[in-house]
């Protein structure tokens, strides 16, 4: 295995521990908001860990399938949050840095583009794809934050 397509699924294991935490924090966020007109963002939380748990599966495939590396089963650092303020603030905060690694995981995959012979355009096409839900996390978010 040549020491690019190690590093790639390093990066991908990195970003496929970073969507483990986020769904289960998600989840348990979902779990502690209470209050009036909870529902939707209780609701909206939950959507968004299903995401969360479908880019899981995305990125696995890409380690194992695509690159032939072995998936993590490690999870990155997940975040309390008391307030709904502070889970929406805490998970904006969270898919704002996952957005810009996931762009730099982008970035080396178009760079090394002619290492990636047979597995370029599914890569190129899959972290894009992630990508652009995290963005619109971020926008689903930031309007029930009034941001």
């Amino acid at each position: 295995m040549t020491n690019t397509k190690q590093k790639l699924i390093d990066m991908l294991n990195k970003a496929l521990e970073l969507e483990h935490a986020a769904r289960i924090q998600y989840l348990a966020h979902a779990e502690q908001v209470k209050g009036l007109n909870s529902e939707p963002i209780i609701e909206r939380l939950k959507e968004i860990a299903s995401d969360e748990q479908k880019h899981e599966e995305i990125f696995r495939t890409l380690i194992c399938a695509y690159l032939g590396g072995k998936a993590s089963m490690n999870l990155e650092k997940t975040y309390d949050a008391n307030s709904i303020k502070e889970i929406l603030e805490v998970n904006l905060k969270g898919e704002k840095e996952a957005v810009d690694f996931y762009k730099q995981i982008y970035k080396y995959v178009v760079d090394n583009k002619s290492e990636f012979q047979y597995e370029f355009e599914t890569l190129e096409h899959q972290i894009r794809h992630v990508i652009i839900d995290e963005q619109e996390h971020i926008v689903e978010i930031s309007n029930l934050l009034e941001k």
